[in-house]
């Protein structure tokens, strides 16, 4: 299918939030952190920033805190592109499918990743990908470059991380064009109940509890939360507006893949997202309002 179709409403975001786990629990991996120690990069941070960064090559700080967006800057510099002096990016993005190989198989089964569902799944999220567009977008385009795997486990990750990427970068777009900084965006996006727990903010991107606290000051100030840092009911109607606008630049790849194929990809995702959180693919307390 190469034309456009109009979607259910809310089906492209429901199809992103069952596809982008399939690609993200490689950064909580045991298996991500034992591929890079046999490279030599050990600490956390460094792993993390260098598997999510490689496809850019070997690239200045201010380029991946760019956009990776609610990324400390200072935490980035501290690591990029120092890293790259103990492996390079394309050993990094090596060690990295290597990783999604093994976390999948560790996850899913050896059955569901050989399994005709698994190949279905991995053709559909592929012609999705099809619809992206770089223009705007260097986490896609970036990723976008690098060659289609053969396995069909691997392909269904591949296409995963590309529409990951090609979501989050409208998300920024969206988040520059409300005004929200790097960590009003968490902090808000915290407040949702739906984004990171403060202390996983704290541990991945950088931010003091003081530059946290900040955040949430000039979220009342504008008054977005309230006194204890709830969304007020103009905060729920930003949040809303920028997961809509989000939609609305993300809609291509699903349009591509028709409402009839979207929805074959839901389910399918579905079923392999619920057997990875089962199987603790992620961390139990990774989002939340706490």
């Amino acid at each position: 299918m190469t034309t456009s179709q109009r979607l259910p409403e809310g089906a492209a975001r429901r199809c992103h939030h069952v596809v982008n786990p399939l690609h993200s629990l490689v950064y909580f991996s045991p298996d991500t952190h034992r591929e890079f120690t046999a490279l030599g990069v050990e600490d956390r941070p460094s792993v993390n920033l260098a598997a999510r960064s490689a496809a850019f090559g070997r690239v200045g700080a201010g380029v991946v805190a760019a956009a990776f967006y609610n990324y400390k800057y200072e935490l980035v510099a501290r690591h990029i592109p120092a890293v790259w002096d103990t492996v390079t990016p394309e050993d990094a993005l090596v060690a990295r499918l290597r990783a999604a190989d093994a976390t999948l198989r560790r996850l899913l089964g050896d059955d569901a990743v050989a399994s005709p569902e698994m190949a279905e799944a991995a053709r559909l999220a592929l012609r999705a990908t099809e619809g992206c567009t770089r223009g705007g977008r260097p986490l896609y385009a970036a990723h976008a470059d690098l060659p289609v795997p053969d396995a069909p486990h691997l392909v269904l990750w591949y296409a995963a991380t590309l529409l990951r990427e090609h979501r989050g970068d409208g998300h920024v777009m969206a988040l520059v064009q409300a005004g929200l900084d790097p960590v009003e965006a968490l902090v808000s996006h915290g407040a949702t109940g739906r984004g990171m727990t403060r202390k996983w903010l704290l541990a991945t991107r950088g931010w003091s509890e003081e530059e946290l606290d900040a955040g949430l000051d000039r979220l009342r100030q504008r008054g977005l939360l309230d006194a204890e840092g709830e969304l007020t009911d103009a905060g729920i109607t930003l949040r809303e507006e920028l997961e809509n606008t989000t939609d609305r630049l993300d809609a291509a790849p699903y349009e591509h893949l028709g409402a009839a194929g979207t929805e074959r990809l839901t389910e399918l995702a579905t079923a392999f997202t619920t057997t990875a959180f089962t199987a603790g693919g992620f961390p139990a307390d990774l989002l939340g309002k706490g």
